[in-house]
């Protein structure tokens, strides 16, 4: 367990890599339509799941590093904060002020304080605006302002944990829904129900709660021994991840719509993919298969750590921008990887680095 505990979790980097590619190529196929058979563009119209594994994985390191000291103080919590600030928002602002400086490009948009706050995600009408993919951020943020106090429920039961969320998902169906009895709520403020389930935190909760739950059941020595009964967890968590894409998918009406769309897709993405991710997550850690070697390896470690970079550029404003120049037959893959790659290195890292140490000198 105490070697464990010392893993620097590289599988796990690795696989935000396999993540961002699964993004890239669901946000792409749209150009193989028409080439690739039903079943095939089917289960790649499934591939926004790699969304679900950051968000896992996110649950699972904030939990693993804070769950067994949760914020002690107002000072401590603004210390926390402002680091999930740096890690999230320069190099998404620096994007942004891009994408605003060139008015060829946001001409109409005029949403300034819900784009650079990221609330732009929580209206609906507003959602597809600005850096698109950024919509995940927001989710991600309202996790971490919320997390000491999830982490403080887990410690003392799961069900806390679970009846919290239950019950903040509620309240904001109750804002969304209140708002649209009284003024018809023009801009979808978390409304309707299906955009809150699908793009807000109140109905993605769960991802990040099996996320935590790992880290939990690990630093937990009941829970670690349940872990340990697992026989071949990468195998196990594996295998169930593309069992439940291809059930997913079997619910799509076409083969480009989502098969989330329907109630029943929507459950087994949100109460049973989290718990296979979080499965294939322990397997990597606790198991030397040839799976957790690859992604170990230093080059899909450093496209795991440029992955961020690559998620918020392979979509929107700089990718438009780059094809503007170039545009390659693998839809600039490669080339937005070199970028990502580059703009990690002197851009994202130096920033946060930079940010982590003036954080680190408030007293």
């Amino acid at each position: 367990m105490e070697n464990l505990q010392k893993n620097k979790f590289d599988a796990l980097t690795g696989m935000r890599a396999i993540a961002a590619i699964m993004v890239f190529v669901y946000h792409n196929r749209k150009y193989w339509r028409d080439d690739l058979p039903f079943v095939i563009m089917r289960f790649i119209s499934e591939w926004h799941i790699g969304v679900t594994v950051f968000f896992v994985l996110s649950g699972f390191l904030l939990a693993y590093r804070y769950e067994e000291k949760p914020l002690e103080s107002k000072k401590s919590y603004l210390k926390y904060i402002l680091l999930r600030i740096a890690r999230i928002f320069p190099l998404y602002w620096i994007l942004l002020s891009c994408y605003f400086l060139d008015t060829a490009y946001s001409k109409n948009v005029h949403t300034y304080f819900l784009q650079y706050s990221l609330f732009y995600s929580l209206f609906e009408s507003y959602s597809v605006s600005g850096i698109v993919q950024a919509w995940s951020l927001t989710v991600e943020f309202l996790f971490y302002l919320l997390s000491p106090l999830l982490f403080l429920l887990l410690r003392k039961s799961w069900k806390y944990c679970i009846l919290f969320l239950v019950g903040f998902f509620f309240a904001g169906w109750g804002i969304g829904y209140g708002l649209h009895e009284f003024n018809g709520n023009p801009k979808g403020f978390l409304y309707p129900v299906k955009f809150l389930i699908g793009s807000t935190f109140f109905g993605r909760s769960l991802e990040f709660f099996f996320g935590m739950l790992l880290a939990y059941l690990m630093k937990n020595e009941k829970g670690f021994l349940f872990l340990s009964k697992l026989k071949k967890p990468t195998l196990l968590g594996g295998m169930s991840i593309l069992i439940l894409i291809i059930s997913i998918g079997f619910f799509a009406r076409n083969n480009f719509v989502h098969g989330v769309e329907r109630w029943e897709g929507r459950l087994i993405h949100e109460l049973l993919l989290p718990i296979a991710i979080a499965i294939l997550f322990w397997g990597l850690m606790s198991e030397k298969t040839w799976i957790s070697k690859v992604l170990s390896t230093r080059f899909l470690v450093l496209f795991g750590n440029a992955s961020f970079v690559f998620y918020l550029i392979h979509l929107s404003y700089f990718n438009m921008k780059l094809k503007s120049y170039v545009y390659l037959p693998d839809r600039n893959f490669v080339l937005l990887w070199i970028c990502s790659i580059i703009i990690y290195f002197l851009i994202e890292k130096p920033l946060y680095e930079i940010c982590r140490k003036l954080i680190s000198k408030i007293k």
